[in-house]
């Protein structure tokens, strides 16, 4: 056996396949003893082997438990029959089998007492290896190294990405089936689920784009991945690979509120006095931020500065408008701001939009009141995009109803002046 070849081999299936020499070695001894019980018609017994790389020599050794008369099972006699059920006791314990057990009182114990066997210990058997495995013992010694070495890789890719859960990875889309997009990001593929998409974003096989990694999961083919491109930590990342100050911690992301696809909102705080929060993460010329609105296809985004101060977060988290005054009650988590009458677009957004984020960024109720120039306030209405579509639904509904009452009186009618004919016809030739 050329042993260089061999250790070079399993040194290439480490590196290609993520493994550790360790485990590729215990696969390969692991092999050998199924090939061994194989040629050696051993089918019963617990067989180890000892493989020395360097060398290439083999050793065969049969392990047995050692037990004794409280670890087995009573044996059932064909006559009698059992009515009361098994305890828990009685469950683990085992049935003898002289393959795999030795009674403690035939094990040969040696002269030092810390050597000597114990109820639970393992007692090994040199066996000899007389001649080489046939094709059918080297045929299942490949088919269990296979096996083995792919379970190993699975369960390295899943150590592996389970690590990654939180962060971002890049992919690139591979197929595309029933709306839910595989990328390929590594070693493993991943999948993006429809409710994971951003709105409205155009995905093309090829396509390279950046993910976010939500959760991983075992299964029998191996790992599932899953993505997403519309989760709020997903924009925190893209900045922490955008701005090094996150990084060095000396910028901090407090909260998020986002609508994939549309807008989002960011709290930042900075540890030192010198650092400004808000221009760090804009950066110069706004390449910082441009960077992330690229990468999440056109989405806004509101970075706004955090603070202790429940009314300086909640007036600043309604940027671009101007806050005239903010009242808080904190025993129902609800806000009142007030801001000038030419202001109440911008403080609500389109559809509420601006509210709606601002409430979820600061976790504050936040009602608006609009100051007319007179000084009275008055209580801004705000649409919800929920009564909207239910609305359509009703006026669709009439359409389609009227067109059908018309196609039956037209039938109606036709009918009659059918008769009226046949009639007529009737009476001229008689």
């Amino acid at each position: 056996m050329d042993t260089k070849s061999f250790a070079s081999a399993i040194e290439q299936i480490c590196e290609e396949k993520g493994i550790s020499k360790e485990k590729v070695l215990e696969t390969i001894e692991m092999a050998l003893a199924a090939a061994y019980k194989k040629e050696y018609n051993r089918k019963g017994q617990n067989i180890r082997i000892d493989f020395d790389l360097k060398t290439g020599a083999m050793k065969a050794f049969q392990v047995k438990l050692v037990v004794d008369e409280s670890m087995l099972k009573p044996e059932i006699d064909e006559e009698t029959e059992i009515k009361e059920e098994e305890t828990e006791d009685e469950e683990k314990k085992i049935r003898f089998s002289a393959e795999k057990h030795i009674m403690l009182e035939d094990v040969k114990q040696p002269k030092a007492k810390k050597n000597q066997k114990k109820p639970g210990d393992e007692v090994e058997f040199k066996l000899e290896i007389d001649r080489e495995f046939g094709r059918i013992a080297a045929q299942t010694a490949k088919q269990v190294i296979i096996q083995r070495i792919r379970e190993a890789e699975r369960e390295a890719v899943f150590e592996e990405y389970k690590e990654k859960v939180g962060q971002i990875v890049s992919g690139i889309i591979q197929r595309i089936e029933s709306n839910n997009i595989f990328f390929d990001i590594g070693k493993a593929t991943g999948v993006l689920f429809p409710e994971e998409q951003i709105p409205q974003e155009h995905y093309r096989i090829g396509q390279r784009l950046r993910l976010y990694i939500t959760d991983v999961q075992k299964d029998s083919r191996g790992s599932i991945i899953n993505l997403s491109r519309a989760h709020p930590k997903m924009v925190s990342q893209l900045f922490t690979l955008e701005v090094p100050e996150i990084a060095a911690e000396t910028v901090e992301i407090k909260s998020i509120a986002r609508e994939p696809g549309s807008r989002s909102k960011i709290a930042v705080y900075s540890t030192e006095e010198r650092v400004d929060p808000i221009g760090s993460m804009i950066g110069q010329k706004g390449t910082r931020v441009q960077a992330v609105i690229n990468e999440l296809a056109g989405e806004k985004i509101d970075i706004v500065e955090w603070s202790d101060d429940p009314k300086k977060f909640i007036s600043a988290s309604l940027s671009p408008a101007k806050v005239l005054d903010v009242k808080i009650d904190g025993k129902k988590n609800q806000a009142e701001v007030t801001v000038p009458e030419d202001q109440l677009s911008l403080a609500i957004g389109i559809k509420g939009q601006n509210v709606r984020l601002a409430a979820k960024l600061t976790s504050w109720k936040i009602d608006i009141m609009a100051q007319k120039a007179d000084g009275k306030k008055e209580k801004a209405k705000i649409e919800s995009e929920e009564k909207k579509p239910k609305k359509k639904k009703k006026i669709t509904k009439k359409k389609e109803e009227k067109p059908k009452k018309k196609t039956v009186k037209k039938k109606t009618e036709t009918k009659k002046k059918e008769t009226k004919k046949k009639a007529e016809t009737k009476k001229k030739k008689d």
